[in-house]
């Protein structure tokens, strides 16, 4: 489950009781927030595993890719906003799909909420997700510096969120 919005907290946590699943939360809420949101839902603190390493979305996928991989998933239900999934899935599909890892999308709506990314942002990620795999870096900062005309204003890390806060 990617992190950004509770009621994706909320879905991932009936999925997991519902099929009897772990879950991995990639920067979700607080800790504590968490913790009481899957205890009312059944699940024990085993099944639920928090990780605050991810930044933006292209981390969500980098920093858990290999310990899935050591834990031996071959597939991932991966829970976000229904406006967040197609780059979700198409940095996803590319990150996990290198080390033999499924998805299969749970689109979680935001109704009045949803904010459309653009092409240009969902390509642009999957272009960084791409250069990970081959690489094991991520190029954004490198190219920021570099290649400014190119990227636009805003493409540096710490530069702020994207417009749905991301």
């Amino acid at each position: 489950m990617l992190g950004g919005d509770v009621a994706r907290e909320r879905r991932a946590a009936e999925l997991a009781q519902s099929l009897g699943l772990p879950v991995i939360v990639s920067g979700g809420s607080n800790p504590e927030y968490a913790h009481w949101l899957f205890a009312q839902k059944g699940l024990a603190r085993g099944r639920v595993q928090l990780d605050y390493r991810a930044h933006d979305t292209l981390s969500n996928f980098t920093s858990v890719v290999a310990d899935l991989r050591r834990a031996r998933v071959r597939h991932l239900l991966l829970v976000t906003s229904s406006d967040h999934m197609p780059r979700a899935l198409a940095v996803g599909r590319i990150v996990a799909g290198s080390r033999g890892i499924e998805l299969t999308p749970v689109a979680v709506p935001c109704g009045q909420r949803c904010l459309p990314e653009s092409r240009r942002k969902v390509w642009g990620d999957g272009l960084r997700a791409l250069l990970w795999v081959l690489t094991g870096r991520d190029l954004r900062d490198w190219a920021a510096e570099r290649l400014p005309p190119l990227l636009g204003p805003g493409t540096a890390r710490g530069s702020g969120p994207d417009p749905a806060g991301r």
